[in-house]
């Protein structure tokens, strides 16, 4: 029961740290337009954003969670061998995000958790132990990774085309404005931002909190799969410092990387990505807050001046995406077969 307790602690902490770098790796996302438009000052963008980030997870509800704690069976796996698999997996996760931050590359920490989990599963129990749901698929049924990989994959092409309408839209409401507009556009961001901040903290929380939920059934410590009220705020409050601490190594290519943003564009991106993120929370889909900002930035981009869109650079983030599952899935492996041959 020691060696089951350490090591639920253990990947409780570590699952902890994979919010905070989420939050972390994410916050360019959520500020990097703000920044961009000169809304706020770096200070006003962190306590605002950082807010109403805690209060997603507090407020928005447990269905992601349920998702992305439930597409992974390992009940049939002694409890010590199932809690070491998960670990290995956020591990892989962590690795992902720090190195994807290091290099200022805005990738999806979404991908690299179900990336590292289903490599550390499949190599140690089996591809068995993943609940794929194609089978599923064909009845016209979401679930399992086929739901995850659905909700990664359309989230950004949703992304992409709602802002480009989004925008045409809103420059056609204000064609006959004057270039004083900017002023009330970047106030009103202090709202969009919120909502960006918000419907992220909502999203991406709660993955933490599914796979905690997770590692306490996994050993014993709960009957069934309900997230306990001290994960969510131990998960909000980690994705929160997360936030506030920064990736401004990401800020960069979020804000100035791919096009050149102004007042406008930056409200449209925020409007966009909180709209569709808050939507994909309440049907339980885990969608990636940095796919879904990069590419409405893309689409807004590409609705006024395509040329102008800095395609080497989105290349670039769009091949991070594709080898994120794997790559993250084959630090997942190797440290699963480190962590056995010191274990023996």
């Amino acid at each position: 029961m020691d060696t089951l307790f350490t090591l639920a602690v253990t990947a409780v902490v570590i699952v902890l740290i994979f919010d905070y770098t989420n939050g972390f790796h994410d916050a360019a996302n959520i500020i990097g337009t703000i920044i961009a438009s000169r809304a706020m000052t770096p200070i006003q963008s962190v306590i605002v954003v950082g807010t109403f980030e805690l209060l997603g997870p507090l407020l928005g509800g447990t269905a992601v969670a349920n998702t992305i704690g439930k597409f992974i069976t390992l009940g049939d796996v002694p409890p010590t061998i199932s809690l070491t698999i998960v670990l290995c997996g956020i591990w892989g996760a962590i690795f992902w995000n720090m190195a994807t931050w290091w290099y200022g590359i805005p990738s999806s920490s979404s991908h690299a958790l179900v990336g590292g989990l289903i490599g550390a599963v499949v190599v140690s129990a089996g591809s068995q132990n993943v609940i794929w749901g194609f089978s599923e698929l064909a009845h016209g049924k979401f679930t399992g990774f086929v739901k995850i990989l659905l909700s990664l994959i359309v989230s950004p092409v949703l992304g992409f085309w709602a802002g480009f309408l989004i925008h045409r839209g809103m420059r056609w409401l204000l064609r006959n404005e004057e270039p004083s507009a900017n002023r009330w556009l970047k106030r009103f961001q202090f709202v969009t931002a919120a909502g960006l901040a918000f419907s992220h903290g909502a999203n991406d929380a709660q993955k933490s909190m599914g796979i905690i939920t997770l590692v306490l059934v996994l050993g014993g410590f709960v009957d069934k799969f309900v997230v306990p009220g001290w994960v969510i705020m131990s998960c909000a409050v980690a994705i929160t410092l997360g936030i506030l601490s920064g990736g401004w190594r990401i800020v960069r290519t979020v804000g100035f990387g791919i096009y050149k943003v102004r007042p406008l564009h930056a409200l449209d991106t925020q409007l966009t990505s909180g709209i569709l993120i808050l939507s994909a929370s309440v049907f339980g889909a885990p969608v990636s807050t940095t796919h879904v900002v990069s590419s409405a930035i893309m689409g807004i981009g590409s609705s006024e001046r395509p040329k102008a869109v800095r395609w080497a650079k989105a290349k670039e983030i769009v091949s991070t995406w594709l080898i994120t599952i794997p790559g993250s899935a084959l630090v997942a492996i190797l440290t699963y077969y480190l962590v056995k041959l010191i274990t023996g």
